[in-house]
């Protein structure tokens, strides 16, 4: 790993949390993501299950958790499973963690290897009379893919078919949604180190530089601080590519007059930031340009003012699709008329606003978290409107992350320039 040790409490915390949630005399197994091929003997790079990771901090493959509460042997009560270190292995593959690291990274006591485990396994499991397993229960997640975890559920379910089972992330879904103060203090720093790629990339930017040089000065800024690299693909749009949501090219040049939309954020402690920005290529916005960029800032600061505990995400868009209306028809997007006959399954700003303004943000980009019931103070959410105008070549998106509080909420890139004057400013500097 390349960032610093972090608190284990928020393991121990979260762990706490979870055995609470379960069903009394119930085990609960959870196992690391698959190593993935590529072509040939060529792997992809390793993502830790999250809800593993949530729980454990442990970031290697062939790792499992096992959580039984009520085992009567205190012990087993929380049970980290690592794969044996291999020396010839290791000759390849690099150092693998012994159980003194591991302790110290998870705050489990208990450490059992994986060639090991099932004798024991099978004695708790008799004892119990529930099990809870693991799936990817993401409501964005676009197709199915039968991970390591599902071909677990089978084999279990064969196995010790008289078990009641119950799902692992219905609970993980509710308590990952709800980020706790060690959570935040994670963040900040994927956030802190997103910030100086930022004011990095404001130096550098220039009519004739490439969008891929850009998206190098980010990825270099992210590494050199401790960063495990980019918490999803980074998008640098220039001109009229900037209407294209999940650009991911990369390629062209970047013209004198054009804007930029840059969208990426660093991926520090197994945590995402998720910044967007647009600025000028030449360091100046046009009239046009900075009207439009208002008009989405203007929508930014309205959503903030109403993103809190106890709004519905539902009611939430639906207040912030009538600041749009309003701003689109200020700045000559939308006529009278045109929201006048609007269809109201199909609203007239969606034209030039066709995308959700918040997610949920933390270990996955697109976290875990409600998307219909009212939000809880302690979630972590975006805030990003946009304005794509297809026949002025134009989008402006500008992002930043919000953690609700009991009354409010709590900007994590408050430092960020954000204004039109603030951004002309960092880039003439």
């Amino acid at each position: 790993m390349k960032h610093l040790p972090l608190n284990n409490k928020l393991f121990i915390e979260n762990r706490k949390r979870f055995a609470k949630e379960m069903k009394s005399n119930s085990i609960a197994v959870f196992n690391s993501n698959d190593e993935v091929i590529t072509n040939g003997d060529a792997l992809y790079k390793f993502v830790q299950n999250s809800n593993l990771y949530w729980l454990t901090g442990i970031d290697q493959e062939d790792t499992m958790l096992i959580l039984f509460p009520d085992n009567i042997d205190k012990k087993y009560r929380e049970v980290l499973v690592l794969v044996r270190p291999n020396t010839l292995k290791e000759k390849w593959d690099g150092h693998r963690l012994r159980i003194d690291e591991a302790q110290k990274i998870s705050g489990i006591e208990t450490i059992v290897w994986l060639d090991s485990l099932d004798a024991l396994l099978q004695s708790w499991i008799h004892n119990a009379d529930n099990i809870y397993l693991d799936t990817d229960e993401n409501d964005r997640k676009p197709f199915h893919y039968e991970t390591r975890e599902y071909k677990y559920i089978r084999q279990m379910k064969k196995r010790y078919p008289l078990h009641k089972y119950y799902r692992a992330a219905k609970i993980a879904k509710e308590l990952r949604a709800v980020k706790s103060p060690y959570e935040i203090e994670v963040m900040q720093q994927a956030v802190d180190i997103t910030e100086k790629a930022f004011r990095r990339v404001m130096q550098f930017v220039k009519p004739g530089v490439y969008e891929y040089e850009i998206e190098a000065e980010i990825i270099h800024e992210f590494l050199r601080n401790r960063a495990s690299g980019e918490g999803y693909g980074t998008i640098i749009a220039s001109g009229d590519r900037a209407r294209t949501l999940h650009y991911v090219y990369n390629n062209e040049e970047c013209k004198d007059g054009e804007l930029i939309l840059m969208d990426f954020g660093a991926r520090y402690g197994g945590y995402n930031a998720d910044l967007t920005r647009t600025i000028p290529v030449n360091g100046k916005f046009t009239k046009r340009q900075k009207e439009i960029y208002n008009a989405c800032l203007h929508l930014h600061h309205y959503a903030a003012s109403i993103l809190k505990p106890g709004i519905s995400v539902n009611v939430y868009h639906e207040k912030i699709g009538d600041e749009a209306t309003k701003i689109f028809n200020k700045i000559g997007l939308l006529s009278a008329s045109e929201i006048k006959n609007e269809d109201k399954e199909n609203r007239a700003y969606r034209k030039y606003l066709y995308h959700g303004v918040s997610h949920h943000l933390g270990i996955d980009v697109h976290d875990y978290g409600t998307r219909t019931e009212p939000l809880k103070e302690g979630m972590l959410l975006t805030i990003e409107p946009g304005i794509y105008i297809e026949e002025e070549h134009i989008g402006i998106r500008i992002e930043n992350n919000y953690w609700l509080t009991k009354n409010g909420n709590k900007d994590l890139m408050k430092n960020f320039p954000i204004t039109a004057e603030e951004i002309e400013a960092a880039m003439k500097k």
